[in-house]
């Protein structure tokens, strides 16, 4: 695939990741982008690591989708495990 396939699948599959996870989370369509897209790179690559499969075979295969949602989950959730204490304490 080429890499505005990567983008375009990143783009929808963080959306699909922060739809899933509602909340607030600093950063904008951009770090969402950047982690759909490194999501679906994680994702394909457990895919073949746990299952040994190739999950990334094509835009329009279920597989790339999944892997591409799931990474992308895994990566906003550790995203805001790690920023989520920065921003949420108050100063008096």
């Amino acid at each position: 695939m080429g890499i505005i396939a990567w983008i375009l699948i990143g783009l929808l599959a963080g959306l699909i990741a922060k739809a899933l996870m509602p909340g607030r989370d600093p950063g904008g369509i951009i770090i969402t982008t950047l982690i759909g897209i490194a999501g679906g790179l994680l994702g394909g690559w457990l895919g073949k690591v746990i299952f040994g499969v190739d999950s990334i075979d094509g835009f329009f295969d279920l597989s790339t989708w999944i892997a591409a949602i799931v990474g992308s989950v895994i990566l906003l959730a550790l995203y805001r495990l790690v920023t989520g204490n920065r921003h949420s304490h108050r100063h008096a």
